[in-house]
């Protein structure tokens, strides 16, 4: 494959993440993407006010236990903790608030459970907090009896959806366990977020105010001192429609709570290491495979039978509805979103096809399995070399049907080629006629005023072979999305050959792209430090994902469609959740920039690399690091790909190698090996060793290699911009030449 030539330009975006100017950066959408209370800051000298009176409190209670003063401690501990979140003392309950907190609760409990089926599920998630608070006012007011008393009584109506929190604070008995506790400092220290609707939370004040005096008094200022109340219009939120309503009363659930709760534990919005004291307190994810549409479901069984009535099965392997049963019974195992969360438009005749083809594709598959017996399964890379580019390619991207690659340059332009070399016109014979273009194995995309940084192929499936039918819905690819220096996004129609949507959003140049695993929505990263969420049909962005403190420099989707990655050269990789637009996870650990990142197939390991030569591995649902993979030179390792089974990882960047990885191998760093670091053309044997020809140059640094590699291809002196296994477990690989 040939490419014109024009002015020099790194690999993938090297040298293009530069830093952002200010760190930081307000929310830009409706509904934030991150929330909770800001971290309090050391005062300042010459600061006054309650939080160095907080402060100052804390200093003593060291001092005093630290001497041994431990009444005179316990004392202050009590008169400190009598204080909201600020350090301003507590509304005043009164001199009968010893009953008022049973009393009160007793009654808005009743309340909501003789109120209208339609507002019952909302008004019940209010009760949680006003409980934690009132059980924890009572025990730093010294009503221990009453507050013990209390919480058996009600204890029992939170579960199961809060049994850690209730056994962690069953303990509590004094003012001192307040402070002690982790659970209950986490209360205390943040506020508590409800979402209602405005009907049900005008009910609720109307109901409180008019029980002033039989409690209502005490529960309205918990609310008003611990809560915040977010009120949301029925028909701006799907989940307050009468019909999501009555389906959840119906279920026998109660009101879903993803962006409620106090941020960072569950079930709220997620920690995201801007506060120690929150540190552990992490959402429960839903990372199972989002489940088919029925009607998608019953047509795509009808279509593998009416196969498997043409063709039998290869003995010892299943018919096609089988192995669709085996993957929709796999798929259930795990917590997954509901189509109701993230709404898609409803299927169709093309969606079949993809869908059976996936089906046929999983079962005829190359199978990987891992290391076994110490010897790596045998994986075969195809590798793509483009020549006489002059450096100018900055991206490359295959199609999901093995038919097409795509690139971008830096003199504004994309080009598609056939992986085939056959002319791309006969594919589209009729509308290659209509538009006057003459046959060639590639298509040049112009409308960018600025180097194209990235581009990403729309999902789809291998195309059907011998199908004679023309009426038969192809299954190849159809669209093309592009990123730009200009700040925008294009989506091109590879029918037509022609940009039909510009979204614009970003200000400053737009450096990754991912198409969601269902197509319809994608998702864009920039220099502006933001991530943004798309919808085909919608030329303005869904969410913002603010938080990175630079640039944003990778991002791709979970399998299920319901988080989105996003890694910076802050060195930090983010984890959010479409739904809310709230992040659920944040990992670091990287020393450089990461340059890419790719999600299992399974939905529970991440992968990221970094221009380090590093590749992190990590484990989404308890949200911590599974190991680190080494044995790429430094420059940048620019593409991942998982394999179906998820037990394969293929890595490829600037040292000019594509590298094979065993991701269930345990990390043992003792049994590293140590090779000379190369740039791209070095040339390795079979283990990894210098060759004997680079024995007369000038030897790089060392770089170890962990024994979790499986195997190692170099190329002739070509960077490997782009790695991906097909769903046939093979590898394509693609790069530039350069001399």
């Amino acid at each position: 494959m040939s490419a014109p030539g024009g002015a020099p330009s790194p690999g993938p975006r090297s040298g293009s993440m530069g830093p952002g100017a200010n760190g930081g950066g307000m929310p830009m959408s409706s509904q934030p993407p991150l929330s909770g209370t800001p971290v309090p800051q050391p005062p300042t000298p010459g600061q006054s006010g309650p939080m160095s009176q907080q402060n100052l409190n804390q200093i003593v209670i060291d001092y005093l236990a630290k001497k041994g003063y431990s009444r005179t401690e316990a004392m202050l501990r009590m008169e400190s903790a009598n204080q909201e979140i600020d350090g301003r003392p507590l509304p005043p309950l009164g001199e009968d608030a010893r009953p008022k907190f049973k009393q009160g609760f007793d009654l808005l409990k009743t309340w909501v459970e003789e109120n209208l089926d339609l507002y019952k599920p909302e008004l019940r998630r209010v009760l949680w907090p006003l409980f934690v608070y009132s059980f924890l006012n009572m025990i730093t007011s010294l009503y221990t009896n009453e507050a013990k008393q209390f919480f058996e009584a009600n204890k029992n109506m939170f579960l199961p959806e809060h049994t850690d929190d209730i056994r962690i604070l069953e303990p509590i008995s004094l003012p001192e366990h307040v402070q002690d506790n982790s659970t209950a400092k986490l209360y205390r220290g943040n506020k508590y977020r409800v979402v209602l609707s405005n009907p049900a939370y005008t009910n609720l004040l109307q109901f409180l105010e008019s029980k002033e005096k039989e409690g209502g008094s005490v529960m309205n200022a918990i609310l008003s001192s611990y809560c915040t109340v977010k009120t949301m219009d029925r028909a701006a939120d799907d989940r307050f429609s009468f019909a999501a309503m009555l389906g959840q009363i119906g279920a026998g659930q109660s009101f879903p709570a993803e962006d409620e709760g106090i941020p960072g534990h569950h079930p709220g919005s997620a920690y995201t290491g801007d506060n120690p004291a929150m540190a552990g307190t992490l959402p429960r994810l839903r990372l199972g495979k989002m489940p088919m549409e029925e009607t998608l479901e019953g047509d795509v069984r009808a279509e593998l039978a009416e196969e498997d009535e043409k063709e039998s099965p290869l003995q010892g392997r299943n018919t096609l509805v089988q192995e669709f049963d085996q993957m929709i019974k796999k798929e259930e195992d795990d917590e997954a979103p509901t189509r109701n969360d993230i709404p898609f438009p409803p299927s169709t005749a093309r969606d079949v096809a993809v869908e059976v083809m996936k089906v046929k594709e999983n079962r005829d598959r190359y199978r990987l399995e891992g290391r076994t017996g110490g010897v790596g399964p045998g994986v075969s890379v195809c590798m793509f070399t483009f020549h006489n580019t002059y450096d100018s390619i900055n991206c490359l991207d295959f199609s999901d049907d093995n038919m097409l690659v795509a690139a971008g340059f830096s003199q504004s332009y994309i080009r598609v080629w056939s992986l085939d070399g056959k002319n791309i016109e006969e594919a589209h014979a009729d509308l290659e006629k209509l538009h006057d273009l003459p046959p060639s194995n590639s298509r040049r995309l112009i409308g960018h005023s600025g180097p194209v940084y990235a581009v990403s192929f729309a999902p789809s499936a291998s195309k059907a072979e011998n199908v004679s039918d023309q009426d038969r819905v192809p299954t190849n690819a159809r669209w093309l999305l592009s990123s730009s220096a200009d700040k925008t996004v294009r989506l091109w129609s590879l029918d037509m050959w022609q940009c039909m949507v510009i979204y614009r959003g970003h200000d400053r140049p737009v450096w990754d792209l991912s198409w969601g695993p269902f197509g319809h929505y994608f998702a864009s990263a920039g220099a502006d430090k933001t991530a943004r969420l798309w919808v085909t049909d919608h030329p303005r962005q869904q969410r913002i994902f603010v938080g990175h403190d630079q640039d944003v420099d990778c991002i791709c989707f979970h399998p299920n469609s319901a988080y989105v990655f996003t890694a910076s050269c802050d060195h930090t990789v983010r984890m959010w959740a479409v739904t809310t637009g709230n992040a659920v996870r944040m990992f670091t650990g990287h020393t450089g920039n990461v340059t890419a990142m790719e999600c299992s197939r399974d939905g529970k390991i991440l992968a990221s690399a970094d221009d380090q030569g590093s590749i992190f591995l990590w484990d989404l649902a308890p949200g911590r690091l599974l190991k680190r993979m080494r044995g790429h030179g430094k420059g940048g390792i620019w593409s991942l790909s998982w394999s179906v089974e998820s037990t394969v990882l293929v890595s490829g960047g600037a040292d000019g190698t594509v590298r094979v990885w065993d991701v269930s191998a345990p990390q043992d760093a003792t049994q590293g090996r140590v090779i000379s670091e190369g740039g791209a053309g070095t040339k390795l044997d079979a283990a990894n060793a210098p060759a004997a020809g680079q024995s007369k140059k000038k030897k790089g640094k060392d770089v170890v290699v962990s024994p979790d590699q499986i195997s190692a291809f170099p190329t002739k002196k070509s960077p490997v911009y782009k790695v991906k296994f097909t769903n046939m477990n093979l590898v394509v690989a693609g790069g530039a030449y350069l001399p």
